[in-house]
């Protein structure tokens, strides 16, 4: 278990009622725990992103901090393996808050200036990526990537906030954003172009398609509010 602190104070093309639309794509996936006063920082941080356009964020709640006198009720195991697996393709540690971008880069989840360079250096997506609702289906359709891929549909909240009753936070309320809440891995195959359908998202949940390579670096991304 690490902490970093610091001293300081999407692909989709539009198809409405579609994912949002990227014209500066970038996913942001947050590794967070309610565990770590150094997180709540990066918790606002990322909600003011996901705010802006091309923005697809998502806050992965790790369990590593658990046995700290508080139980994250968001935290799973499958967070801190997603996050281990980053950290060994990345050459970097497992610490929190850390912020992976693009699959390609990670820093520190409160820096907002190595997070704005960071997007701005892992450049955009090489594969179109759509999710639309059709009724009470939703479905995806997803672009040649040219090389073998895999696909993940995670759900999340949008907003959560949580009364803190132990631990480095006890006594505060936290807000929290793009909380992830279900994972489901929908296969590898060989990058040529394909339409999906996605099992069913839970009613006032979003939903986030991510397209990654062997080595993790997402090739593209779309993001479904809830409805």
């Amino acid at each position: 278990m690490r902490r970093r602190d610091l001293m300081i104070g999407a692909l989709a093309v539009s198809l409405a009622p579609a994912a949002r639309a990227a014209a500066a794509p970038a996913v942001l996936e947050l590794f967070t725990s309610e565990s770590c006063s150094s997180c709540p920082p990066a918790d606002a941080l990322l909600g003011q992103l996901a705010g802006e356009p091309g923005i697809i964020a998502l806050a992965w709640h790790v369990d590593y901090w658990n046995g700290l006198g508080w139980h994250d009720p968001y935290s799973s195991p499958l967070a801190t393996q997603r996050q281990q697996h980053y950290a060994a393709q990345l050459h970097d540690e497992v610490y929190t808050p850390a912020l992976v971008v693009n699959g390609a880069r990670m820093v520190v989840g409160s820096d907002a200036a190595a997070v704005r360079a960071a997007i701005g250096a892992t450049g955009g997506f090489a594969v179109n990526v759509t999710m639309r609702r059709d009724g009470t289906a939703t479905n995806a359709a997803i672009g040649a990537a040219g090389q073998n891929v895999s696909a993940l549909l995670a759900t999340y909240d949008a907003q959560r906030a949580t009364a803190v009753g132990a631990g480095e936070n006890g006594g505060r309320r936290l807000i929290e954003y793009r909380v992830v809440r279900e994972v489901v891995p929908l296969g590898d195959w060989d990058g040529a172009p394909r339409r999906i359908a996605l099992p069913p998202i839970e009613a006032g949940r979003g939903a986030v398609l991510l397209l990654q390579t062997e080595d993790l670096v997402v090739r593209g991304a779309a993001d479904l509010p809830a409805a």
